[in-house]
């Protein structure tokens, strides 16, 4: 399974669109590679983990204005993320970067 990226912390930890997260677990669930295809200008050193990613929080309406009552709240997050060790490579226009290396 191939995925992108927005975002690379140093540990390899990844940042995309929402699902990316689930994607990797169901790749690791069945037996297949989980490659993520980024340009070396997503790989960001200055972050340690994807736990100081900050993730965009969008507008409630986004999800409930077709078929929830009016007043439902929703948590609607725009990204995920993937946890390094659910990544077989990080794939750039550079080089692989394998579990373990150093991705920033």
């Amino acid at each position: 399974m191939i995925v992108g990226a927005d975002r690379v912390a140093a540990n390899g930890d990844v940042a995309n669109k929402i699902g990316t997260y689930s994607l990797a677990l169901a790749a690791r669930a069945a037996g297949i590679p989980f490659l993520v295809a980024a340009p070396e200008s997503t790989l960001d050193p200055s972050t340690p983990s994807g736990s100081a990613i900050p993730i965009e929080l969008r507008a409630d309406e986004e999800v409930t204005r077709q078929a929830a009552p009016p007043g439902t709240r929703a948590l609607n997050f725009a990204f995920d993320i993937t946890p390094a060790e659910l990544v077989s490579a990080v794939v750039t226009e550079k080089r692989v970067i394998r579990p373990g290396e150093a991705a920033g």
